[in-house]
C-alpha cells in the first residue's frame, strides 16, 4: 500500500513545474493524488487525533491506531453519508500528525484524507521543536520539501499543504520564520499554505510577508477568519486573493456563519469561502479518546439556514466543493 502511494506521488513535482503535458490539477491525499474536480464534497479544517503534549513530550506510541479508528471510523462513514468524498485533516507535526493512521481510516472508509507538512507556532510555541529555532529559514523550508518529495514520517506518504499557526500580530521573530518558511515550500512544491491565524493583524502581516518572498495571497487560507468580528476585514482579504476560512461551524452557533457568509456573498466574494468544522479530536489518554465531535453541522444546521436566507444550491456546491478544489490544487502561484 506505502509503495503506491509513494510511486502514485513520485510524478506530481513534474506537474507543479509544469514539465508534464498533465491538465487537470490535482491534490494529493495519503493514497494517491486525485484529479482536484474529483475530490468532491470536501471539508477543509477537521482533526482526526490531537495530542497536547508539547513538541519535547509527544510520543506516537501512547496511542493505538486499532482503537483510535475503532472510534474515529463511525464519524468518517457518517460524513460520507452526508455526500462528503475529501477530508483535509490539518493536525501538523509534533500535535498527533499521524499519516498511516490516516491511511488506513482512509482505507476503511473511503473518504479520502489529507495530510499536511509544516509546523505550529500558535499558543507561544509549545508545539514547536527545538530545530525550528536553531533551523535558518533555508534549512526549516527545505525539511518541508523533504517531506514532499520523500513522505511524512518515513512513510511514503506526501502532504498535501501546508499548515502552520501563529499567534497573534505583530509577529514574533519566529513566526516570520515559519511564514517565509512556507513561502519557499510553496514556491518548490505547489502546496496551499494554510495559517492557524486569530485576527486581521496577524493575517495581513502574513500576506505582506508572502508578497515579499513572492507568493500570491491566492496560495494563502486564513484559518479561524471566524474569529476577527470586523467583517470588512474578511472582505479586504479576500479581495486580495486570500482564501477566507471559517471552520468551526457547531448546531449552536451556525447562525454566526449565515452572517460571515451573507457578507461575503454581499461583496461578491463567495467564491473565496471555505467553510468547516474544526472538529473531531481523538485524544490520547482520555478514555475512550476524549470527547469527540463530530463532523455534521454544516450538513444538518448550516446548510439549510443558508438555503432559507437565499443561498441557491449552486453556492452552497461552491463553498463545498468548487472553493476546496481550487484552493487546495498543487500549483504554485506567484505574486
Amino acid at each position: 500500500m506505502f509503495l503506491l502511494a509513494g510511486m502514485a506521488g513520485m510524478h506530481i513535482p513534474l506537474l507543479v513545474r509544469g514539465r508534464s503535458k498533465a491538465k487537470k490539477p490535482v491534490i494529493m491525499t495519503v493514497n494517491s493524488p486525485i484529479k482536484a474536480e474529483m475530490a468532491g464534497t470536501c471539508l477543509t479544517h477537521e482533526h482526526v487525533l490531537v495530542d497536547f503534549s508539547g513538541a519535547d513530550k509527544i510520543n506516537p506510541n501512547s496511542w493505538n491506531i486499532d482503537q483510535v479508528i475503532s472510534v474515529v471510523k463511525p464519524y468518517l462513514e457518517r460524513v460520507n453519508w452526508f455526500g462528503v468524498q475529501t477530508f483535509f485533516d490539518a493536525t501538523p507535526a509534533f500535535l498527533g500528525r499521524d499519516p498511516e493512521l490516516l491511511m488506513r481510516l482512509s482505507m476503511d472508509t473511503g473518504v479520502n484524507i489529507v495530510t499536511n507538512t509544516g509546523y505550529y507556532g500558535a499558543q507561544n510555541n509549545k508545539y514547536l521543536p527545538q530545530h525550528a529555532f536553531d533551523d535558518t529559514v533555508d534549512q526549516l523550508a527545505e525539511r518541508w520539501i523533504k517531506e514532499w518529495k520523500r513522505g511524512v514520517d518515513d512513510t511514503p506518504i506526501k502532504p498535501g499543504f501546508i499548515k502552520i499557526g501563529v499567534d497573534p500580530g505583530p509577529l514574533s521573530d519566529i513566526h516570520k520564520k515559519l511564514v517565509n518558511a512556507a513561502a519557499l515550500t510553496h514556491l518548490q512544491t505547489g502546496l496551499t499554505i494554510t495559517s492557524h491565524t486569530v485576527g486581521a493583524g496577524a493575517a495581513f502581516e502574513q500576506l505582506k510577508l508572502l508578497n515579499e518572498k513572492g507568493v500570491a495571497a491566492e496560495a494563502f487560507v486564513w484559518i479561524h477568519a471566524q474569529e476577527e468580528k470586523d467583517l470588512l476585514k474578511h472582505v479586504e482579504a479576500a479581495s486580495k486573493g486570500a482564501w477566507i476560512s471559517m471552520d468551526g461551524v457547531r448546531e449552536d452557533n451556525a447562525s454566526n456563519y449565515v452572517e460571515m457568509l451573507l457578507n461575503l456573498k454581499s461583496n461578491d466574494l463567495i467564491h473565496k469561502a471555505l467553510i468547516s468544522h474544526d472538529a473531531g479530536w481523538y485524544s490520547p489518554g482520555n478514555d475512550p479518546g476524549g470527547f469527540f465531535t463530530p463532523y455534521e453541522a454544516i450538513f444538518t444546521t448550516l446548510i439549510p439556514q443558508l438555503r432559507k436566507k437565499g443561498f441557491t444550491l449552486a453556492e452552497t456546491d461552491r463553498l463545498l466543493i468548487q472553493n476546496p478544489s481550487t484552493a487546495f490544487s498543487i500549483s504554485v502561484k506567484k505574486s
